[in-house]
């Protein structure tokens, strides 16, 4: 009898329980989902181990994959979502697409048509291989069927690993229900750890080079695979060359922004200062972003193929090294391996840019110095509510790791321009927003954060935002977790009105929305509803939702002008008309 005959066998469980079993030994502690009766074997799983791992239910498919979305951004490792097959997948799918785009970490299990069945258009069934289509233009990294119940231990441990090494992504596991309900002996593999991958030594030696040979340098750091130790350590190497570091776009806590090396966010709506700065500069270290059109401007800042500004771009991916710009040298290296190998990098006793650095700040403090409304009087006769000094509240009152989420649209923009995040380098990851402009995404992200890690939440949502995946409010009562929503209404899709106000003046179409009583709405799902049309009424009833435990919406009355007024709304949208 062999050494592997003598060790114990375990019991023979539910397939489903194993793949429960699996999860747990990977550390996960919430799951995401909406029920469906092709993974029943799976929900009991989670009932029979709910000591260890708590399935959260959600309202809608779109909302659950936005939180795990949000858990894989906040813990580094995958967030995990459960959805039944044909409509919750492709209802899923919004979030599979965010966390591909936003290179975010998460597995998205879908229930599935049981095998006999399967080539039929049996009730429900897409093809999944088709639909999700892991590519460079797809939706995931991967995408795999467990037929044989014995081999879930290997699927989920390798779809861990696929969504965290390289450039982190989503993973999709397809689950055929008569699998789930066989008895397997099998056992769940240990825990997998992301594959540190380290910058070769004559590539630092070569960037070392470039820097001595630069007069304007400047640095983009965001994308994903951020640590707070790769954070504090990128913080040294910038201020050991005394580097000026801009956030890419929706990264903006990468890097202390109360620094004084700090350029502001790379993103939509960029400050025109720090655009001709970046176009300006003589090299570009790109570290981590995948240099996408958001964050350079829609390929302006940097012009494809070979940017006009030297260029060392370190990713840890090699498929996205030299796919759109020509690097002048390209570092293959994970965030906290290419950073730890920064900070180290003998700096010399001066450089020639400290002036250029100081410059580059104080640019940043300008954009963000509140600026009075052009064309009213300065007690603000029009009643628009001021909403710098709204976020100047936020800044003042919100714990230094409160997670601050929000989804697509022009409301966003007040954040990102005003609110100043400490971010990663003091402890936490504080910024969950959606580089693919995904509408919808802040609610859901907002709850998934409250649930995860019981930390202050902070929502900014649009009317036409909010009601994407308002009705995640539910979710959020039931499972007791609060958040604080500041909902802005001003009647329309403000992103779309903003462009067709620039390119069909006077052409209103479609834009228009009637809205219904959202403080209101707000009462009827267990959260407290308020309303307020003055600057002056927002800090104390902030102040209220901060101390209540129960979650908040604060409806604001934005003038529907505050959009087409030059200098009003962040510089997106002073970008945009000029154009």
């Amino acid at each position: 009898m062999t050494a592997a005959q003598n060790e114990p066998q375990s019991a023979p469980v539910m397939a489903g329980h194993l793949l429960v079993q699996c999860l747990i030994a990977q550390g996960v502690t919430h799951a995401f989902g909406v029920p469906g009766e092709s993974y029943l074997a799976v929900l009991d799983g989670f009932h029979a181990h709910a000591d260890q791992i708590q399935f959260v239910t959600c309202r809608q498919e779109g909302g659950a994959a936005f939180m795990a979305d949000a858990q894989g951004r906040l813990t580094g490792r995958p967030g995990v979502c459960f959805v039944t097959r044909g409509p919750g997948a492709t209802n899923a799918s919004i979030g599979v697409h965010t966390a591909f785009q936003d290179s975010t970490p998460m597995v998205l299990f879908v229930g599935d048509v049981a095998s006999d069945t399967r080539d039929r258009e049996a009730f429900q069934e897409v093809d999944f291989a088709s639909f999700f289509g892991p590519s460079t233009k797809g939706m995931a990294k991967r995408v795999e069927r467990i037929d044989d119940p014995r081999r879930i231990p290997e699927y989920v441990a390798r779809a861990f690993a696929t969504a965290m090494n390289g450039r982190p992504g989503p993973v999709v596991l397809v689950l055929p229900e008569d699998m789930l309900v066989q008895m397997v002996q099998a056992a769940p593999m240990p825990r997998v750890e992301a594959v540190e991958a380290w910058s070769d030594p004559g590539a630092l030696r070569r960037l070392r080079e470039l820097l001595l040979q630069s007069e304007r340098p400047f640095v983009i750091a965001g994308g994903g695979g951020w640590t707070v130790q790769s954070a504090q350590a990128l913080q040294r190497f910038a201020e050991n060359w005394k580097l000026p570091v801009g956030n890419a776009f929706r990264f903006q806590d990468t890097f202390d922004n109360f620094h004084p090396q700090y350029a502001g966010d790379v993103g939509i709506g960029i400050n025109p200062a720090l655009a001709a700065r970046i176009k300006n500069s003589d090299l570009i270290l790109a570290i981590g972003p995948r240099l996408g059109e958001m964050t350079t401007s829609g390929y302006t800042l940097l012009t494809p193929p070979k940017a006009q500004q030297r260029l060392v771009h370190i990713h840890a991916s090699a498929e996205e090294l030299n796919r759109i710009y020509q690097a002048d040298l390209a570092i293959c290296a994970t965030m906290n391996a290419a950073a730890r190998s920064l900070e180290v990098l003998t700096a010399p006793p001066t450089v020639p840019w400290e002036a250029w650095t100081q410059a580059v700040h104080a640019d940043y403090e300008a954009n963000v110095r509140p600026q009075s409304l052009p064309g009213l009087p300065a007690d603000n006769a029009a009643g628009l509510v001021d909403m710098p000094a709204v976020i100047a509240v936020l800044q003042a009152h919100l714990p230094a790791d409160a997670v601050l989420t929000n989804g697509a649209g022009n409301f966003a923009s007040w954040v990102h321009r005003y609110f100043k995040h400490h971010g990663l380098v003091k402890g936490h990851k504080t910024q969950l927003a959606p580089t693919v402009g995904s509408m919808g995404y802040g609610v859901p992200a907002g709850i998934g954060a409250a649930i995860a890690t019981g930390r202050t939440v902070f929502t900014i949502a649009g009317d036409g935002d909010f009601l994407m995946n308002g009705q995640e409010l539910a979710t959020a009562v039931q499972h007791g977790a609060k958040t604080i929503i500041v909902l802005l209404n001003n009647g329309m899709y403000g992103t779309i009105r903003m462009h067709q106000e620039r390119e069909y003046p006077s052409h209103v179409s479609g834009s228009g929305l009637n809205n219904p009583d959202f403080a209101a709405l707000a009462r009827a799902y267990g959260y407290a509803g308020v309303r307020i049309t003055r600057t002056a009424e927002f800090e104390k009833v902030f102040l209220e939702a901060l101390a209540r435990d129960q979650g908040t919406l604060i409806e604001v009355i934005l003038d529907p002008e505050v959009i087409t007024t030059r200098g009003t709304l962040s510089a997106i949208t002073a970008a945009a008309l000029k154009k």
